[in-house]
């Protein structure tokens, strides 16, 4: 019974960090073209969310932080097929909700979130309840988003390893038609990006976990121990690394199956942890508490991200720069008695969130200095200048 109280702990230190951050942040453009732009999945979720609770960022990046939340509550369940002890599950949930891409998917708006709830759910209703249950759920994923098409190609080969004809069939039907709907970006001319690509995986998992997890995929093949999770994870690394010797690869698309052997990862080194003398344990031990400390490290510049500001030379080159700016500025701007202005494209999208909406009365340009009549808006961070802009009234 305790460690259903220290998971709560943990997943309800997680959530009240993250409805922390919600304040902290503006809505990004992409994020714009998510909520105005075509519809989708996530978008009628976000806009319900934003019925219910108004619009405000705790709305808007509210089902991330639910997605995220029911994410680590399933990798814990489904964790329970490869670890025994129940204290090796809650480290896995803590490693889990430190992963810097697990992070930046429970607070940006987009559809790694989704996906990796999505995959979650998937593997845990065909473990725990059966293959069939899983039917109804692989058609609507190929309904709601184009990222679930790698998941798919990956059961095409699982089913084919198991000589189910039959999920087979079921499953290229549905990779055929989510190929049809979405398409499959191979566009360009050839151009090298695997070093790129191996940087963001990197960054997304820190360089120990994504190079143990590696390891641990290519090691289950040699002594044939693969299953569910690893066709789904070694699938899309193999597709996104092959893909990324002729053209720039969104990792962020695949980095979700990925997470997913992440109980994979914990049952190799549990189990390689365990069946050595004490003494031979430091290494092991050394090696858990360094990735330990990169992802505290992580979480911590998340956490305190404004105070980069102080640091580095340019604020643009800030990670979060794109995730500033516009909803303070919208609040300077009325509290100038402006509520519309004419501006750069995506800054009215951004704008247009908090209630600056888009008119030819005032024009907002960035940096200018050289225009009459202009009221000034500058932002600043602990004396440090990070956006600075006028405003011109236009006179027809």
């Amino acid at each position: 019974m305790k460690y259903r109280y220290i998971l709560s702990l943990i997943l309800g230190i997680d959530a009240i960090i993250l409805f922390l951050e919600t304040n902290t942040l503006s809505i990004s453009y992409d994020e714009t073209s998510l909520l105005y732009g075509d519809f989708s999945f996530l978008q009628a979720i976000i806009k319900y969310s934003l019925t219910l609770f108004g619009q405000n960022d705790f709305a808007l990046r509210l089902p991330m932080i639910v997605f995220h939340l029911l994410s680590a509550i399933l990798i814990y369940e489904i964790a329970k097929k490869y670890l025994d002890a129940v204290r090796d599950r809650l480290w896995l949930v803590v490693i889990f909700i430190l992963l810097p891409g697990v992070v930046s998917s429970a607070l940006i708006v987009n559809s790694a979130g989704l996906v990796i709830f999505g995959l979650l759910l998937f593997v845990y209703m065909h473990e725990n309840i059966s293959r069939k249950s899983t039917y109804p759920l692989l058609i609507l994923f190929s309904i709601i988003d184009g990222r679930f098409l790698y998941l798919f190609l990956s059961l095409i080969f699982f089913a084919r390893y198991k000589r189910d004809k039959v999920y087979l069939g079921f499953n290229s039907l549905l990779f055929i038609y989510s190929l049809y709907l979405y398409g499959f970006d191979v566009a360009g001319l050839p151009k090298g990006h695997f070093l790129d690509s191996m940087g963001v995986y990197l960054v997304i998992f820190t360089p120990i976990i994504f190079i143990y997890l590696i390891y641990v995929l290519y090691k289950r093949y040699l002594i044939k121990k693969i299953d569910l999770l690893w066709f789904m994870s070694t699938t899309a690394l193999i597709i996104s690394l092959i893909l990324s010797f002729r053209q720039r690869v969104s990792v962020e698309i695949f980095a979700p199956y990925l997470i997913i052997a992440l109980p994979l990862a914990a049952k190799t080194f549990s189990h390689s942890y365990k069946v050595r003398l004490k003494i031979f344990r430091k290494g092991y031990r050394f090696a858990f508490i360094l990735s330990l400390l990169f992802l505290l490290l992580n979480t911590l510049i998340v956490i305190f991200n404004k105070e980069l500001y102080l640091v580095i030379k340019n604020p643009k080159s800030n990670f979060v720069y794109n995730f500033d700016i516009a909803k303070d500025l919208a609040k300077e701007l009325k509290q100038k008695n402006i509520t519309c202005v004419n501006t750069e494209f995506k800054m009215a999208q951004r704008l247009e969130f908090y209630g600056v909406i888009k008119c030819d009365k005032y024009l907002l340009k960035e940096d200018t200095l050289e225009k009459d009549n202009f009221l000034s808006v500058t932002l600043s961070y602990k004396n440090r200048l990070i956006y600075s802009a006028n405003v011109t009234k236009i006179n027809n």
